[in-house]
């Protein structure tokens, strides 16, 4: 928790947005309330991703290329309205959020926020007078979505009323509200579902309104294509090809598709699949489970194989990373 108790009301300003520089990414920030500000933030370590809600007198906050290249933040950021108005500016896209809105900016690329409580711009540490909100802090390759594809939602205004949405809101808000009780294991965990429910928020709203993204069909189709693959990535059996035919198009038009966006559809299969493996050896529940078996349940019947990919891709042996990090976590307890 950060708050400006102790710290001296003249110095408050600097001190609040060195702490966001360490916790979120580094801005360069103006406020009416320079004299009077006031702020705070809770923050939640969910693994690779971070989880931040915040309080604040209102203000603008721009980050540049320069402060892009002194420190380069290679993830996204979900921004989660729960009090108050506030806004983002990104790709010449600018959208403003009321409560239970959401939006999605690029913390590698610049922007321009701001927040105020609403009616009401004197700060106050009652709730009501400030803005509130939450801050999700996602590394770009937790996404399955390829980044050409995520860009094309940046700074937009994704309604918190849709069912997906809420959804995801509402486990943000819950995660923050139980954090306490949590143990590193559930965080671990957590942030799993997380990401999957966040891919899920962000293919909805392409799909059910694709026109509004500038979208052509070969963009659609990748993402039906990927919902339909994390659905049956446990199945050993499932090919490039499978997934052709299941769509209607020839792989070669499949795989023109998917290099467009970065990837092939082979390579992308086998890297979400590791990605279910990684994340089942994190989880102490499964330490009776053999590596052989949790390859098998994620597509990979060669243990061997799966081996070498796990290290080429982790850096460590399967067994290697499951020690280390109870390792790790008993050192901590």
């Amino acid at each position: 928790m950060v708050r400006l108790d102790d710290v001296p009301v003249r110095d408050r300003f600097a001190f609040w947005w060195q702490a966001v520089a360490e916790s979120v990414v580094s801005v360069d920030a103006s406020s009416e309330h320079v004299d009077d500000f006031w702020a705070e933030m809770s923050t939640v370590d969910l693994g690779a991703l971070r989880l931040s809600r915040v309080r604040c007198s209102g203000f603008e906050a721009r980050r540049n290329a320069h402060r892009i290249r002194r420190a380069n933040a290679d993830a996204y950021q979900v921004a989660l309205s729960l009090r108050g108005r506030s806004g983002i500016v990104q790709e010449d896209q600018e959208t403003a959020l009321a409560p239970a809105d959401l939006t999605l900016y690029d913390a590698s690329r610049p922007f321009l926020a701001w927040s105020f409580p609403g009616e009401r711009r004197a700060p106050s540490r009652t709730c009501g007078e400030m803005s509130d909100g939450l801050i999700l802090h996602v590394p770009h390759d937790a996404l399955a979505l390829p980044g050409p594809t995520v860009r094309r939602l940046l700074a937009r205004r994704i309604s918190g009323c849709g069912s997906v949405a809420a959804l995801f809101s509402g486990l943000l808000q819950q995660i923050l509200a139980g954090a306490a009780r949590m143990t590193r294991a559930d965080t671990e965990r957590l942030s799993g579902v997380v990401v999957d429910l966040l891919t899920s928020v962000l293919a909805h709203e392409m799909e059910t309104d694709p026109s509004s993204f500038v979208m052509d069909p070969g963009a659609v189709l990748v993402l039906r294509v990927q919902a339909f693959v994390e659905r049956r990535l446990d199945d050993s059996k499932l090919s490039a090809a499978d997934v052709a035919a299941a769509h209607h198009v020839s792989l070669r038009h499949l795989q023109r598709l998917f290099q467009r966006e970065g990837h092939t559809i082979t390579g992308w299969i086998q890297q979400r699949r590791l990605e279910r493996c990684h994340r089942t050896l994190a989880d102490p529940l499964m330490d009776g489970r053999p590596i052989r078996v949790i390859a098998a349940r994620w597509g990979f019947t060669n243990e061997a194989h799966f081996n070498r990919l796990f290290r080429k891709t982790y850096g460590t042996p399967p067994a290697s990373y499951r020690r280390q990090l109870r390792h790790g976590q008993s050192r901590q307890g």
